[in-house]
């Protein structure tokens, strides 16, 4: 079944419908990749990924980084530049964990995963904890706002200027790090489960405003909601696959295939049918995400 880190209620609200296939168990009784008596990893990460055939990623469902179809196959704008790249690497498959975003880099740094594919944005903090790839997706952000934007939302400065505004944002997502480095008050967070729960939440007068990447609030877009234009005193934002610093042999070995994989059509037809911009990508290095405040 898919795997997953957040309760069933979140699950279903999420849109997963249906199971990606695990590995059969006779198929990992033949492989050994933990010491025994410890259960700790032996042997790399990457040699353990090409011998067992597959990687297991932790995404989000949120399109359009992440999303679970119908069939319950693992799909998305993330999702499917690291199948591409680890396919050129010899890893022909992914296995998806849906988990909250907060518990994404302690659950990676705990092996129950090894690469984040979920949009994860790159900044100081997380550039702390985790290694990232070289950007594959840039992305803006905007407020999902009632009809007409009656409190003319269009800046975090604004948000922080009326202590009476309500935010709806993902605990632990790049939104709510931006709008807490700005110094807007934690009383005026409202913290959500789901994209779609955020957008119930301006809809029921709960949050004045869902603060999400722009593309995100786009696909869960209805009927009296409108989406601003990208909000501009917010940091560029983008991601990479993430990895456990130990997995230095994997980093080195996925960017060079990354790399190969941006200087062909396939990466831009990848971020095309997503709505996102290869040459964006290509436009900005991890170094300078990584200098992103927060």
């Amino acid at each position: 079944m898919l795997r997953t880190e957040m309760s069933r209620r979140q699950l279903l609200r999420a849109g997963a419908a249906a199971a990606v296939a695990l590995p059969a168990a006779g198929a990992l009784a033949g492989c050994s990749f933990t010491q025994p008596g410890t259960g700790q990893p032996t042997g790399s990460t990457l040699d353990r990924l090409k011998q067992q055939g597959y990687a297991r990623i932790a995404i989000a469902n949120e399109p359009p980084y992440t999303q679970i179809n119908p069939d319950g196959s693992v799909t998305g704008a993330e999702p499917d530049v690291v199948a591409a790249v680890l396919k050129r690497m010899g890893i022909p498959r992914i296995e998806g964990v849906v988990t909250p975003y907060e518990s994404m880099i302690p659950g990676l740094n705990a092996n129950r995963w090894d690469i984040i594919a979920a949009g994860l944005f790159m900044k100081q903090s997380r550039c702390s904890q985790i290694s990232y790839s070289e950007p594959q997706i840039v992305s803006t952000e905007s407020f999902a706002v009632p009809a007409g934007n009656p409190k003319k939302l269009t800046t975090i400065a604004a948000v922080k200027a009326d202590p009476a505004l309500k935010i709806a944002v993902l605990p632990g997502g790049f939104e709510d790090g931006a709008l807490k480095t700005a110094g807007v008050p934690a009383a005026q967070l409202v913290n959500i489960p789901d994209g779609r729960s955020g957008i119930e939440a301006v809809q029921a007068g709960r949050a004045d405003a869902f603060f999400l990447p722009t593309l995100s609030l786009e696909a869960l877009k209805t009927e009296g909601i409108e989406i601003t234009g990208a909000i501009n005193d917010v940091q560029q934002t983008g991601s990479g696959a993430g990895f456990r610093q130990a997995d230095g042999d994997l980093v080195a070995a996925y960017d060079e295939q990354l790399k190969a994989l941006k200087g062909t059509p396939e990466f831009d037809q990848i971020l095309g049918k997503w709505g996102f911009s290869g040459e964006a990508a290509r436009g900005v290095t991890r170094d300078q995400l990584c200098s992103v405040a927060g």
